[in-house]
C-alpha cells in the first residue's frame, strides 16, 4: 500500500505528464528520508528517440526522478508547504546500470543537511537490487512564482 498515489504526488509538485517520473510513495519519514516507486513501461515518451530498437531510460531522466522524490520529501515539511523546491546543484552523479522497459525504478532519497530554504540529499536509483544511480543534489526552497 502507498502513502501517496500519482494524484497526492501532483498536489504536491508541479510536475505533470510527460515530466512526471513516480508513481508512489512507498515510505516517507518527514525530513529524513523517502522511497518512491516509478514504473519504467514501453510508453515512455522518451523512448521513441533514446534508443530505437534498444530502449534506455536517459540518465537525465532518473536524476529528475531522484529531483522529484526529494521535492516531495522536502515539501512534505510543514514550513514548506505551498512552496516549489528547485534543483540547484548535481553532485557526485553515476551511472551503474542501464534502466529498461519492464524495470521498477526505486528512487530512495535521505536528507544530509538543511538550512533556511536551502538543503542537499544523497539519492540513489535503484532496480532489482542494483544501483542504476546515484547522486547528491542541492536544492532551493522558494514561492512558485518567485524568480530565483
Amino acid at each position: 500500500m502507498s502513502l501517496l498515489d500519482t494524484t497526492e504526488i501532483m498536489q504536491l509538485i508541479p510536475n505533470r505528464y510527460p515530466i512526471l517520473f513516480m508513481d508512489k510513495v512507498d515510505e516517507l519519514e518527514p525530513g529524513e528520508s523517502i522511497v518512491v516507486t516509478k514504473n519504467v513501461t514501453i510508453n515512455e515518451e522518451f523512448f521513441q528517440g533514446h534508443f530505437p530498437g534498444n530502449p534506455v531510460m536517459p540518465g537525465v531522466l532518473i536524476i529528475e526522478a531522484l529531483a522529484q522524490a526529494a521535492s516531495i520529501l522536502i515539501l512534505k515539511a510543514d514550513r514548506y508547504q505551498g512552496k516549489t523546491a528547485y534543483l540547484g546543484a548535481i553532485k557526485d552523479a553515476k551511472f551503474r546500470r542501464v534502466v529498461r522497459p519492464g524495470d521498477v525504478l526505486k528512487l530512495h532519497v535521505k536528507m544530509v543537511k538543511q538550512r533556511d530554504n536551502m538543503g542537499t540529499v544523497d539519492c540513489q536509483a535503484i532496480v532489482d537490487d542494483q544501483v542504476a544511480c546515484s547522486a547528491g543534489l542541492t536544492f532551493i526552497v522558494a514561492d512558485a512564482e518567485s524568480k530565483l
